[in-house]
């Protein structure tokens, strides 16, 4: 049911198919995060719109509200929120991760405190499967512990905690229609990451999944990371960086032959007046656009650019309306998904490794002050 096919390669980038039973993504792939059942702001006709092919939403919070047997009960998620094309569930594990102050973690699973009304409950690998299986995305995520990258010690017992956490996901699946990707952990540890990338590997899971990145270490350690664990993936499994999206990022990633990617950044930049452009990021409250009769990229086809001026836009930002989040966004998420439509012309014609240094130089003024990954912050 689940087939993944590279069409073409340049150098280490790949562009490929990867099938799901609720259509073919075409890889590398940027999907925008539906945290609760919903990308904020957008109606599922605006990521059609921008071309989105894959949504991931949040099993941590769609398991406290409205609850996973409710999704279930109502068709799954992709008849809940109307959402007909491919879908990505996270296991939680970042989520427990973000919880340092209100969870306990033991050999069997976590017990932490809701963030919306203190009530306790318990995560184990069995549990985070259960609830994925009823929400029903096309891609579901092993169970596993995200720990602080710079702790060695940490990192090696959260690693081995995640890969017998991996093997009990695996034990306690029972639906066939679902992609059971393992995520790969180690925090910066050259030596553990190659050890999990192995062992991750050996699974023989459809896809391959590499989390605990872009939670507090340097881009450079990052790259350093990915460089580390690339040459042990499987050639034939689809390759997905958690919570990884800017452009920069993007673009480093698919050089390094990452497949998949999500994050919450374009629809949180853009509930803080932030938008993507060519001459960088663009903060559209500022009084310079007040009477800029452009769009914010003359050369983006979203709605967004295509009908409306950075003028309007600020002015709605001003006015506190909702419909800047709305337009902001539509314009963010095409940004990103134009950009991985080139990269992945660009590795079909053999040309992706001599345009990567002109696109990160483009792209680069993109990535302004730092805001974080964590989606403690309702994406």
């Amino acid at each position: 049911m689940f087939e993944f096919e590279i069409t073409a390669k340049n150098n280490r980038a790949r562009a490929g198919v990867f099938t799901t039973p609720h259509g073919d993504l075409l890889t590398p792939v940027f999907a925008p995060v539906g945290t609760q059942a919903t990308v904020k702001t957008l109606t599922p006709e605006h990521l059609k719109d921008i071309n989105a092919s894959l949504v991931l939403s949040n099993t941590y919070h769609l398991y406290l509200r409205p609850g996973d047997e409710l999704i279930r009960d109502m068709g799954g998620l992709h008849k809940f929120m109307q959402w007909g094309r491919p879908m990505l569930t996270d296991s939680g594990g970042f989520q427990v991760f973000s919880l340092a102050q209100t969870r306990k973690i033991d050999d069997d699973g976590v017990t932490f405190k809701s963030h919306i009304d203190g009530s306790t409950h318990r995560f184990t690998p069995e549990k985070s499967i259960a609830i994925q299986e009823n929400l029903g995305a096309d891609i579901i995520m092993a169970f596993d512990e995200c720990s602080d990258p710079n702790n060695h010690a940490y990192s090696k017992l959260a690693m081995e905690r995640t890969h017998r956490w991996a093997e009990r996901s695996l034990k306690a699946q029972t639906r066939r229609d679902q992609a059971l990707f393992g995520i790969i952990q180690g925090g910066i540890q050259a030596d553990l990451r190659t050890e999990s990338a192995k062992f991750i590997a050996s699974l023989d899971t459809p896809g391959i999944a590499i989390g605990g990145l872009s939670v507090g270490e340097t881009k450079q350690e990052m790259h350093d990371t990915l460089d580390v664990i690339e040459p042990h993936l499987p050639e034939n499994k689809p390759r997905y960086l958690m919570g990884v999206g800017t452009p920069e990022d993007l673009i480093n990633g698919v050089a390094r032959g990452i497949d998949i990617f999500d994050c919450v950044l374009p629809t949180r930049l853009a509930r803080h007046n932030a938008a993507f452009s060519p001459a960088g990021r663009l903060n559209l409250m500022n009084a310079t656009f007040a009477r800029d009769e452009h769009p914010i990229d003359e050369t983006c086809d979203c709605y967004t650019c295509t009908t409306f001026t950075r003028a309007y836009l600020r002015h709605l930002i001003v006015a506190k309306e909702l419909l800047a989040g709305t337009l902001i966004s539509i314009h963010n998420l095409r940004s990103l998904t134009r950009l991985m439509e080139q990269i992945r012309v660009y590795i079909v014609d053999g040309t992706f490794e001599e345009n990567s240094p002109l696109l990160l130089e483009q792209w680069k003024n993109n990535a302004g002050k730092k805001m974080g990954n964590s989606e403690w912050e309702v994406a």
